[in-house]
C-alpha cells in the first residue's frame, strides 16, 4: 500500500473553481486521483490533465442528486467527495430575514447533506467504499461578530461530519472534516491585502504568525482521503495556524 497516494481512486471536490476547492483539488490530483471539480459559475482557470469540470448552482433542492450522477458518468470509479462549496453571506441578526437565512442554509448545509447522501448511494449502487471531507470552519467552534447565520452553518457541518460517520461506517465509508481558520481566498484577500492593521491583529493572535493559504488546506484534506487515514472517521481537523489554540489560552 503507498500510504499517501490516491492513485486509482477519483473524486468530486465541489466549490474548487478557486480558493481553498481548487487548491484542495489540486492536491488530490497531485497525489493520483483523477479530479472532478465544480463550480457555480466559472470554470478554474487551468485544469490538470484528466480532470474534468462540472457546473452546478447548489442552491437548487434537485443539484446535489444531479451533480453525484454526473459527476460519477464523468470518473465512473468515484469513491471520494469533498464538500467545499459555500458561502460567507450574512447580515446583522436583527436584520435577519427567511431568505437569507435559507440562502446561507441551503448552500453550506443542505447541499452538503444530500451530496453525501448521493454519494453514499452511488457507492452502495457499485458495493464500493469511500470517503468524504466536509469543509466547515473554525467559526463552527467559536463565534463571530454579525455571523449569526454563517456561525450556525458551520457548526452544523462539524456535527454532521460525526453524525454521518457513525450513520455510514457500516457501509465502510469515512468520514472526517476540515476547519480552515483564516485563509486567504479570493474572498478575504481584499481586506487582508488593504487593511494593514486588521491582518496585523489577526497575525498577532496566530501562533505560526501568518495568515493562512488555500495550500495549508489541501494537505490535510489529502491526507484524510488516502489510505494513511483508512483507520480515522468522525474527526475535523482544524487548519488555522494554531488561532484557536491561542485564544483559548488567552481566555
Amino acid at each position: 500500500m503507498k500510504t499517501f497516494s490516491l492513485a486509482g481512486n477519483a473524486a468530486l471536490v465541489t466549490g474548487s473553481s478557486k480558493g481553498i476547492g481548487y487548491a484542495i483539488a489540486n492536491g488530490l490530483a497531485e497525489s493520483g486521483a483523477q479530479v472532478v471539480y465544480h463550480g457555480s459559475t466559472t470554470q478554474p482557470r487551468q485544469l490538470p490533465a484528466g480532470a474534468a469540470f462540472v457546473q452546478a448552482d447548489l442552491q437548487q433542492p434537485d443539484a446535489a442528486e444531479k451533480l453525484i450522477a454526473t459527476a460519477v458518468e464523468q470518473k465512473p470509479g468515484l469513491d471520494l467527495l469533498v464538500c467545499n462549496a459555500g458561502s460567507f453571506f450574512d447580515v446583522p441578526f436583527l436584520q435577519m430575514s427567511v431568505a437569507d437565512w435559507e440562502r446561507t442554509m441551503n448552500l453550506n448545509v443542505r447541499a452538503a447533506y444530500f451530496l453525501v447522501q448521493s454519494f453514499a448511494r452511488a457507492l452502495l449502487a457499485r458495493n464500493r467504499p469511500g470517503s468524504v471531507v466536509i469543509v466547515s470552519s473554525t467559526n463552527g467552534f467559536q463565534s463571530e461578530e454579525d455571523s449569526t447565520a454563517y456561525d450556525t452553518s458551520k457548526g452544523a457541518l462539524v456535527m454532521m461530519t460525526r453524525s454521518l460517520a457513525q450513520a455510514l461506517a457500516p457501509q465502510r465509508i469515512r468520514v472526517n472534516g476540515l476547519a480552515p481558520g483564516l485563509i486567504r481566498t479570493p474572498l478575504t484577500a481584499p481586506w487582508i491585502d488593504q487593511q494593514h492593521d486588521k491582518r496585523k491583529h489577526y497575525e498577532k493572535k496566530i501562533l505560526l504568525e501568518r495568515i493562512g493559504e488555500p495550500e495549508d488546506c489541501a494537505g490535510a484534506a489529502a491526507f484524510l482521503l488516502s489510505p494513511a487515514a483508512n483507520y480515522i472517521t468522525g474527526q475535523v481537523i482544524v487548519v488555522d495556524g494554531g488561532l484557536t489554540v491561542g485564544q483559548i489560552g488567552r481566555m
